[in-house]
């Protein structure tokens, strides 16, 4: 049984969708939708209207326009119980982009690699953007279900099987993410919430309300699944200009603070 829980303070009424299966969620009040159901694939309607996938999914196995998948954070195998980390200051970082680091462009494929990466000298990978993202190719910085390792890449068991195995080899793991803005398909979030404003502009489009508790939670608890739930060992965050927050605390800094505590 997996409990769903989702924000879409627009809607009256929210249904879990599991194929032809539609499951009533409870109103928790502050825009929160819950429910419970023993389902893998899902989706979410909003007031009678289509199936779309979750803002927060853990996995999108067909890509952004498919359903979502539950995944069990706990049932992977770990081996690097011993892994201490390495001296930030004095490392040497390799930028790897998945996609374009070996002909198969996968996670499972950089595994093969790493021995050359050591070879090198370096210290830690630095994997650029790997959350799902509209087309089959990119760079990353365009991503739209910031929770959902990239499908083509190897998905989440993919990548943890990698984070894995450079600690295996001594690697350290760094990712980079991207809060400033979310690539071409975002109105699969947007749907859901004002996750956008208008009182600022980005280079890229519409910016994010971090004046929203919802979005800065989206965003603040995305940074912290990377850290606890695969082991990831620091964030590069992607222009940080860009990101605007007229809050009393800006959602970076409740972010390190949240992240650090980790």
């Amino acid at each position: 049984m997996t409990t769903f829980r989702v924000w879409a303070p627009r809607a009256e009424r929210v249904e879990v969708v599991a194929g032809e299966t539609r499951l009533p969620m409870h109103d928790g009040g502050g825009g929160w939708f819950d429910a419970e159901a023993d389902v893998t694939d899902y989706a979410f309607s909003l007031d009678g209207g289509p199936p779309r996938p979750d803002p927060r999914s853990p996995w999108q196995p067909d890509g952004v326009d498919g359903p979502s998948r539950v995944v069990d954070h706990e049932a992977f195998q770990w081996t690097d119980h011993s892994w201490k980390g390495v001296h930030l200051p004095s490392a040497v970082a390799y930028e790897l982009h998945v996609g374009t680091f070996t002909p198969e462009g996968t996670f499972d494929a950089v595994i093969g690699r790493l021995d050359h990466l050591v070879d090198l000298g370096v210290d830690v990978v630095g994997l650029m953007p790997v959350a799902e993202f509209s087309g089959d190719r990119g760079w990353g910085y365009d991503g739209v279900d910031l929770y959902a390792p990239n499908a083509i890449d190897g998905g989440p068991e993919g990548l943890k099987r990698l984070v894995d195995a450079c600690h295996g080899r001594g690697l350290s793991v760094i990712f980079d993410v991207v809060y400033n803005h979310i690539g071409p398909g975002s109105e699969a979030v947007s749907a859901f919430a004002p996750y956008f404003t208008d009182r600022h502009d980005t280079f890229w489009g519409d910016a994010l309300d971090y004046a929203q508790r919802g979005v800065r939670e989206w965003a603040i608890q995305n940074a912290e699944l990377w850290v606890r739930d695969y082991r990831i060992d620091g964030l590069r965050l992607d222009a940080v200009h860009a990101i605007y927050d007229d809050s009393p605390t800006h959602v970076l800094r409740e972010l390190r603070d949240r992240v650090k505590a980790i």
